[in-house]
């Protein structure tokens, strides 16, 4: 039986490469994952670039599904899982046990960011196989009617893209902006449609993801490139304003046009990754000066195994369906290629595939 693996990590800032290290052994609570299928996600390429410093042999990746190759005594113990059963992990692998988790705020385990384990804190799952803490909690079996592909999306892209939508408060019927359709702005749009948005804007310039965008539910495309984004929100309004801002890109720039789009009382829910910069500036006036009741809300995507069970029943039913999002297929050992291209976007890529079988 191999003792080693092959992983894809991260060599220091701005260099990534396979290296071979040996296949983790799991703790009492802990599991150890054969990867079947893996997504590339943009906050890996952050990573790479160092918006949480420096890394050196960090294995990457957060996105991914695969088989259960072995159990510590607790989790077979347990009785909830079986050797060689296709399991999801959320990208957020929170303990459920410390004060924050308690608190209700799982994604923070143990601290500011904590439950963002994978290539972050320990190696993450771009590797042949990867490790799950406390397994009872955070593996949540695949249903037989879905595959791989589908259930890895649920694991960031849906569920960062949906707590968007959840804390952005989006009265019945009411007004919500969207700013960048990438693959996390497009699942917003599905859960802003699911929340029972009457408007949904979208802002985004790229034709390939306009496209998708409309498919997922927006209603309007304001094109950055071609008009005022503010100016063209307020517009579809009536002055007003929207009752929901949702920035989706981790810009400073679109976080203050969520701000200035916002109708007093409303709520600006951010899930962009903001990898630059010391601050994320508010802007002043719009702000209210400080009193004008806009709320925000920020989050990182919630863990644990009932999320991604419910994510997956509303794959299972219909409601959502995340596969056009896959518009690049790589083999593991061409996980490279796939990764320089999703740096750059290139050749309109959304999100790669990558397959381990």
């Amino acid at each position: 039986m191999a003792k080693v693996m092959s992983s894809f990590v991260m060599h220091g800032i701005g260099k990534v490469g396979f290296m071979e290290k040996p296949i983790p052994r799991p703790g009492p609570n802990d599991a150890i994952i054969r990867t079947t299928v893996a997504l590339i996600c943009t906050s890996d390429t952050h990573t790479v670039a160092g918006a949480i410093g420096d890394r050196q042999g960090l294995t990457l990746g957060h996105e991914a599904v695969g088989i259960i190759h072995e159990l510590g005594d607790v989790a077979a113990a347990s009785g909830r899982f079986q050797l060689g059963q296709r399991v999801a992990v959320s990208a957020i692998t929170p303990c459920f046990a410390c004060e924050n988790c308690q608190r209700g705020y799982s994604s923070q385990c143990g601290g500011l960011l904590g439950g963002w384990k994978f290539a972050n804190i320990k190696d993450g799952s771009f590797a042949e196989y990867f490790h799950v803490n406390n397994a009872i909690a955070n593996l949540a079996p695949i249903p037989d009617g879905l595959t791989d592909e589908q259930a890895a999306y649920c694991c960031d892209m849906l569920s960062t893209g949906f707590v968007a939508s959840e804390h952005a408060n989006i009265p019945m019927g009411g007004s919500v902006a969207i700013f960048s359709q990438g693959p996390v702005g497009m699942m917003a749009t599905v859960g802003a449609r699911l929340r029972g948005a009457g408007l949904i804007i979208g802002v985004e310039s790229m034709p390939n993801r306009i496209t998708l965008a409309r498919k997922f539910g927006c209603d309007v495309i304001v094109d950055f490139t071609k008009e005022d984004p503010i100016e063209a929100i307020l517009k579809l309004t009536g002055g007003v304003g929207v009752d929901s801002a949702i920035e989706a890109l981790g810009s400073a720039q679109t976080f203050a046009a969520c701000v200035k789009v916002t109708r007093p009382g409303g709520t600006i829910s951010n899930i962009g990754y903001h990898g630059d910069g010391d601050s994320v500036p508010i802007p002043r006036e719009a702000w209210g000066v400080g009193m004008s009741d806009k709320v925000i809300r920020t989050a990182l995507c919630p863990g644990g195994s009932e999320r991604m069970r419910r994510l997956m029943r509303l794959i299972e039913t219909g409601r959502v369906d995340p596969l056009p999002l896959t518009t690049h297929r790589f083999t593991f050992p061409e996980i490279e290629e796939a990764f320089r291209m999703m740096q750059s976007k290139e050749d309109g890529m959304i999100k790669p595939l990558i397959s381990f079988a």
